[in-house]
């Protein structure tokens, strides 16, 4: 029932609820006559007061009681941490570690920093994907291939793979601004599964970074960027990491070949490669190509391989000077030793490239090809070829990845070990027969 001296005004704002779950606890006088329990919030201002006998407005003074503890229990820990603060200050100044002159050195040594991976893969992304392009072939019949390849030359040259563009009647590079524009192949490479395409010069064309294949370390960020699957999905990014090096394979042979077609020294990854992706490049963490992506496996997931760009290295020069795509030769067959193949044949060495040959029934046969580069400078069958120029010849730098360094026509130093004895021949390089494996 309302009081008469105060009409009723009409309010707006929400009633508090009740707390069914906390009533209950702090509801009446505890037994025995005491006064209420300590509300809830014990440091609150009490501002609703009790009404005395007269109708005077009173303080509960067990609450005052509570408050003034409370308060000279906090002034008596402030004291205390402003005391021990003091005492700690003093202590510490005494024995000298506030002085700058006689604190501890800042610990020396490898530094842990935390990169974001992330973060990582889209500048190196950023960096290369413009200068990718989608390769469209058409051959004789009306077939229609797609694959990729790297821009690394603003007048319009272009890295891609051999299979992608041989055989092909005509050519369209797609940009990845989707320009399109005619192509032309320029050469084939005699060694590996590369060539070299031409378009006419356009303005504003991206150029990929060209990195360091021989830097690569087993475990590091690898990053494929190409259209696999065809024309939807030009510019498609896929990352892993260099799962091995120097890999060989044998591809599946052409339309004009007879037999598989080796491939040696290759990158191998587990970033996703697919059909269209072929051409395309294999790039680091901090945007360089350090590899062609080439072929994948068709039996497994996540074993994909590229050519090392350091190989490519010398057909893009050829390229750029307007000479006709050569590879070294030098006219011998070989096997890298390890110690699998040094105890198996009895060698004397444990490491370079064994001059050797065998038939289908694994009897041995004459390794140097009569009239060769090799014959000629006087490699004979048994030798093994421990240097060439200053570079030894072992599992981590292969004779035929040494030598695609030189130009056809290059006379260079060759160390053979020869019954016990090391000779050092004059080799001057033939050039690589189209097809030779």
């Amino acid at each position: 029932m309302s009081d008469p001296r105060y009409p009723e005004i009409q309010r707006f704002e929400p009633l508090p609820d009740e707390r069914h779950s906390r009533k209950a606890a702090f509801q009446g006088p505890l037994a025995g006559g005491a006064d209420d329990v300590t509300p809830e919030r014990w440091f609150e201002p009490d501002v609703v007061s009790r009404a005395d006998a007269a109708g005077k407005p009173r303080q509960s003074s067990s609450r005052g009681r509570g408050r003034g503890l409370v308060a000279a229990m906090l002034a008596t820990s402030l004291l205390g941490a402003i005391l021990g603060a003091g005492g700690t200050y003093a202590v510490l100044r005494a024995s000298g570690a506030l002085d700058p002159a006689t604190a501890a050195p800042a610990p020396t040594g490898p530094q842990l920093t935390i990169e974001s991976n992330t973060s990582r893969v889209i500048a190196a992304v950023n960096r290369v994907s413009p200068a990718v392009v989608q390769i469209v072939t058409f051959d004789d019949a009306g077939n229609s291939a797609v694959g990729s390849g790297i821009i690394y030359d603003a007048r319009g040259w272009i890295l891609t793979n051999r299979h992608v563009v041989e055989g092909a009647k005509t050519i369209t590079v797609r940009l990845s601004d989707d320009r399109r524009l005619a192509g032309s192949i320029y050469g084939l490479d005699t060694l590996t599964d590369l060539a070299i395409l031409k378009i006419d010069p356009v303005a504003d064309l991206t150029i990929a970074p060209i990195g360091d294949s021989a830097k690569l370390e087993v475990g590091q960020l690898a990053i494929a960027i190409g259209s696999p699957l065809g024309l939807p999905y030009p510019n498609s990014v896929t990352t892993g990491i260099v799962s091995a090096l120097g890999r060989d394979i044998a591809v599946s042979a052409d339309a004009a070949s007879t037999s598989p077609t080796s491939l040696h020294g290759l990158i191998q990854t587990d970033a996703a490669i697919n059909p269209g992706n072929s051409g395309g490049p294999l790039i680091d963490g901090t945007g360089h190509v350090v590899g062609v992506t080439t072929a994948e496996a068709t039996t497994a997931q996540g074993i994909g391989f590229a050519i090392p760009i350091d190989i490519a290295k010398p057909i893009m020069q050829q390229a750029l000077a307007g000479e006709k795509l050569s590879r070294p030769f030098i006219g011998v067959a070989y096997v890298m030793i390890d110690r699998g193949v040094k105890d198996q044949n009895n060698l004397p060495l444990s490491q370079g490239a064994w001059v050797h040959a065998e038939d289908a029934a694994g009897k041995s046969i004459e390794a140097v090809i009569v009239g060769s580069a090799g014959e000629t400078a006087g490699i004979k069958t048994g030798d093994i070829i421990t240097r060439v120029e200053s570079q030894t010849i072992d599992a981590a730098d292969p004779l035929q990845d040494v030598l695609v360094q030189y130009a056809p026509g290059r006379t260079i130093s060759v160390e053979v070990y020869r019954s016990g004895q090391y000779v050092t021949l004059r080799v001057t390089l033939g050039t690589r027969p189209d097809g030779t494996g």
